[in-house]
């Protein structure tokens, strides 16, 4: 909000720039007095008393008065303006796969110990911070999907949540990509008059766990209005799966300091991401590295633009009644000053 000082009608104000004019043209300071002498020394003596005092003074106050009248007429005011940011929002549920294969390593710098999930959780906070202005949610799955966190704009509460959670959180192994898509398409569609529906999903997997199958699932978020972006992850060979406690998600370290393998993970077949992306309308993506993975969410953030509209406005503050106010005060003690003190003889 910003204050500003302004007259209503400023083009009034040209009215002062007469007064000069006016005194100059009336030629004197004040009326001679009333009185005849017959000598004109006593003539010449009282009137110049009556034009230096009475006079002078008192046609002073009344041009005062007048200015000041002019003043109040030009309408000062205090001007408020404001500027609103009106916001249609888009809803947004995040999908992230919690299975234990997003332990792996594979996309980190080399000799990084830095898993799927550490660079899927980093990658989804920046893009949590650069939507400010949408509704955004949380499913996480396993071989169960979990509703982590509802739609909400406090994506601080959003973020506390999200970092709660590691590999390990839920109990029931396996990857239940259908699953979780459905119940994030029922959140979104439980909020109505939404502007867009999107869901994100990130997965290294396929779906092997579950009651409903991917393609229903899609089908489902087509139906309620909900585009899916889908991200495969995880590099394009095998790899294999570090050690780590389910209990807190942290890897396990040999003497040495190095990993322990594991279990030998293959590359996940994408294609049917692919096909879910295609019948909700929205895009698959691939991503092998941390870099990449920034890229897809970034050209995500620039395809679903939130519309921001400014409104602007103000609200006045009128300050009139203050010019007027000592404008009038002025021929109040013209009055007075007229009546006792440069009273003038009849």
């Amino acid at each position: 909000m910003t204050e500003n000082f302004e007259f209503q009608f400023p083009w009034l104000l040209g009215l002062i720039a007469m007064l000069p004019v006016y005194a100059l043209l009336l030629g004197k300071a004040g009326r001679l007095s009333a009185l005849k002498f017959s000598s004109t020394d006593i003539a010449r003596t009282a009137g110049a008393k009556a034009r230096a005092a009475a006079g002078r003074i008192l046609f002073f106050l009344r041009l005062l008065a007048v200015a000041l009248g002019v003043v109040a007429l030009a309408g000062p005011r205090l001007a408020n303006y404001h500027v609103e940011t009106e916001t249609a929002g888009i809803d947004i549920m995040l999908v992230l796969d919690l299975s234990w294969s997003m332990m792996a390593v594979d996309m980190a710098a080399p000799a990084e110990k830095i898993t799927r999930f550490d660079i899927a959780n980093e990658v989804l906070g920046n893009f949590i911070q650069k939507r400010p202005n949408d509704r955004i949610g949380l499913v996480a799955f396993s071989g169960v999907p979990y509703l982590a966190s509802p739609l909400t704009l406090n994506h601080e509460w959003l973020g506390e949540n999200m970092g709660r959670m590691h590999i390990g959180t839920i109990g029931d192994l396996g990857t239940a990509i259908g699953d979780a898509i459905v119940v994030a398409a029922k959140r979104l569609k439980a909020v109505p008059n939404s502007k867009s529906r999107v869901i994100i999903l990130l997965t290294d997997g396929d779906n092997n766990k579950g009651e409903i199958e991917p393609f229903p699932a899609a089908q489902l978020a087509a139906a309620v209005g909900a585009k899916i972006y889908a991200i495969g992850i995880g590099i394009e060979k095998p790899c294999y799966m570090p050690a780590f406690d389910p209990a807190s998600g942290k890897l396990k370290l040999d003497a040495n300091g190095n990993l322990i393998p594991t279990l030998l993970l293959q590359p996940a077949n994408y294609s049917v991401l692919g096909k879910m992306a295609e019948m909700s309308h929205g895009k698959f993506y691939r991503a092998t590295n941390r870099r990449e993975l920034l890229n897809i969410y970034d050209q995500i953030d620039q395809l679903e633009k939130t519309e921001v509209k400014l409104k602007r406005y103000a609200t006045y503050e009128p300050l009139f009644h203050w010019p007027l106010l000592a404008a009038l005060g002025l021929l109040a003690l013209e009055l007075v000053l007229t009546n006792t003190r440069y009273r003038r003889a009849p």
